[in-house]
C-alpha cells in the first residue's frame, strides 16, 4: 500500500462522512483504543501468574512383538516334519 492509496482513502471517508464527522470519528476511535489498552492492564493485574505444568513422565516401552517359531519342528522343505 502506497501512500497514494492512503489518499486515496482519506478522500473517500470524507466523502462518505463529511469533514464535520471526521474529528467526531478520530476522537471516538482514540477513546475505543484507550478504553481497550486500559482493559489490557487491569486484565494482566488480575489475573494470577500461570504455574507451570508438572513434567511429563516417560511413557512405558512399546511391547515387543510375539517371537516367531523358532522352526526346529519344521524341515529343510519349511513344511512342519511328518507332514
Amino acid at each position: 500500500m502506497g501512500p497514494e492509496w492512503i489518499v486515496v482513502g482519506v478522500i473517500a471517508v470524507a466523502v462518505l462522512f463529511g469533514a464535520k464527522k471526521i474529528p467526531e470519528i478520530a476522537r471516538s476511535v482514540g477513546r475505543a483504543q484507550g478504553e481497550f489498552k486500559r482493559g489490557l492492564r487491569e486484565g494482566a493485574v488480575d489475573e494470577p501468574p500461570a504455574q507451570p505444568a508438572p513434567p511429563a513422565q516417560p511413557s512405558a516401552p512399546a511391547p515387543a512383538p510375539p517371537a516367531e517359531p523358532s522352526g526346529s519342528d519344521q524341515g529343510s522343505t519349511g513344511r512342519p516334519e511328518g507332514a
